[in-house]
């Protein structure tokens, strides 16, 4: 008689019995997941100390601007121009973190087992873009929350600045919304995280020094109408011209005023088909990446 050629083991695994959930709770999850690993949470001590540094250079000039309004009784910083004033400290934190949110997946080669579950190719790109997105709306939106409430405790003469508050909001979301599609969709070609921060701050450099540039060069030639344009080059001035300034009616945050009328369409629908745009591209890349 000959003997047995396997043996069978019980290591413990046990059966699932509970209620599934689906894809739409498995895309919060990744999204949950995705958010907190852009802040460092559930990662090393290492990863958490750029994202939990720039927040705290992001609140610095709300506090500074609170201490102000407290000693001389008027305001220091304007809401809406908040965005543009930090605008390279959110440029280093969408090329610092933005990588995160793709590149490990990328580069171990993980995207086909989270497509092999309940989740599609959208909810995966979807669950990713808001990690993102949230975490830029709360990197702008808590100093200006912050810096409204100390307005409110401080009480200056006259009304508070409620409009221009609301109005800073509403632009954040855009920001944020605008920032991380193309943040995102940039360090998505490279699997390698230091590639995709120096293509996500090279691209905010490139755009700002071509905006600056040029503006310079159309204001020596007194063509201001040129200028303006050149100006929305740059996302951050983009944003503020197509919502802040054109649908709410703030004072532009770049040093000239924005094309009005058919410009402020143009704006707005330059920043449609710039986040359309980013998506799209994701899209195929994704798609590329998990049919490998």
């Amino acid at each position: 008689m000959s003997e047995p050629t396997g043996v069978i083991h019980d290591i413990g695994y046990r059966h699932y019995d509970g209620v599934r959930l689906g894809r739409g709770h498995a895309a919060v999850a990744l999204a949950v997941h995705s958010l907190r690993g852009v802040f460092g949470l559930g990662r090393t001590a290492r990863a958490k100390i750029i994202p939990f540094l720039l927040v705290g250079v992001m609140l610095l000039p709300a506090v500074v601007s609170i201490a102000v309004m407290a000693m001389l009784k008027q305001e220091a910083i304007t809401y809406t121009s908040y965005a543009v004033t930090m605008q390279a400290v959110l440029a280093i934190f969408l090329a610092s973190q933005s990588p995160y949110t793709v590149a490990p997946d990328l580069r171990f080669r993980v995207l086909p087992l989270y497509l092999s579950r309940p989740v599609t190719l959208w909810d995966y790109v979807g669950a990713k873009l808001t990690a993102m997105i949230t975490a830029m709306f709360l990197l702008l939106a808590v100093p200006l929350t912050v810096l409204y409430i100390g307005e409110l405790v401080i009480d200056l003469p006259g009304p508070p600045h409620t409009s221009d508050y609301l109005t800073s909001m509403a632009g954040a979301v855009v920001y944020a919304a605008l920032l991380s599609c193309i943040g995102v969709a940039i360090a998505s070609f490279t699997p390698r995280r230091g590639l995709g921060v120096a293509s996500v701050i090279a691209f905010y450099l490139l755009t700002s020094a071509v905006s600056a540039v040029i503006a310079a060069t159309m204001e020596s030639v007194n063509n201001y109408t040129a200028a303006a344009w050149a100006w929305m080059i740059n996302p951050f001035f983009l944003v503020d011209a197509a919502v802040q300034v054109g649908l709410f009616s703030a004072k532009p945050s770049a040093p000239t005023v924005y094309p009005t009328g058919a410009g402020v369409t143009a704006a707005i629908l330059l920043v449609a088909g710039l986040i359309a745009l980013s998506v799209t591209a994701l899209i195929a890349r994704y798609r590329k990446a998990a049919s490998r």
